[in-house]
């Protein structure tokens, strides 16, 4: 599902209210009719490229087997097993050359595919991910694209925050339109259209028939 809207939307800050890291005004979240910090174990979660620091001294590798930390709790370290995972991860978007590449010497798009083998580790019921095609070049999309596809077809649940409309319907089944409160959410064949566009977006939209 695309979640997408204009800037200052709150797009970004509704993934947050989900994961806790911003206390939601009102209302509660549940996942799968348990608080999240119950459910921790369910949702994986790619952050928006400008909030992680990739000056931090650590490698491609080191990072992704960090998705393994939450089952294994504070004291297990990882042995084996998860450094196997997170290399069949790094192998599965296409970044398995660059295992013990440091963080900081990749370019955008290798860093976004290192967030999202992480989180592919986990092996995650949930995928919350912020704007992953931000700064990205097209290979690195389209590899990210067919990533998502293999996620939904496995019966995961995959929500974007997105930005770019014309990709809408050829990348996403359901769109959530969002402008400080929810306009609209649903099937996209169903409810990605002018009407929609323009009520979230605040001007005139026009949906071609290619995009639909």
């Amino acid at each position: 599902m695309a979640v997408v809207g204009p800037n200052g939307a709150g797009k970004s800050t509704l993934i947050k209210s989900v994961l806790g890291i911003i206390k939601p005004l009102a209302g509660t979240v549940s996942i799968f009719g348990k608080p999240y910090k119950k459910q921790r174990s369910k949702v994986a979660y790619v952050p928006q490229k400008g909030t992680v620091d990739w000056d931090f001294p650590t490698t491609a590798l080191d990072v992704v087997t960090m998705g393994t930390y939450g089952r294994l709790g504070w004291i297990k370290r990882p042995g084996l097993k998860e450094k196997k995972e997170a290399l069949e991860a790094l192998e599965k978007v296409g970044m398995l050359p660059f295992k013990d590449r440091q963080i900081s010497q990749l370019s955008g798009g290798q860093q976004q595919r290192i967030f999202l083998a992480r989180a592919l580790v986990q092996n995650s019921e949930i995928f919350l991910m912020d704007e992953p095609f931000q700064g990205v070049d097209a290979t690195t999309e389209r590899a990210i694209i067919r990533i998502l596809k293999d996620l939904r077809q496995a019966g995961k649940t995959v929500v974007v925050v997105h930005h770019d409309l014309q990709t809408v319907p050829e990348y996403f089944d359901w769109v959530t339109f969002l402008n400080v409160k929810k306009i609209a959410t649903g099937p996209v064949k169903d409810i990605f259209n002018d009407d929609h566009l323009t009520k979230t977006y605040g001007i005139n939209y026009k949906v071609s028939a290619q995009q639909i």
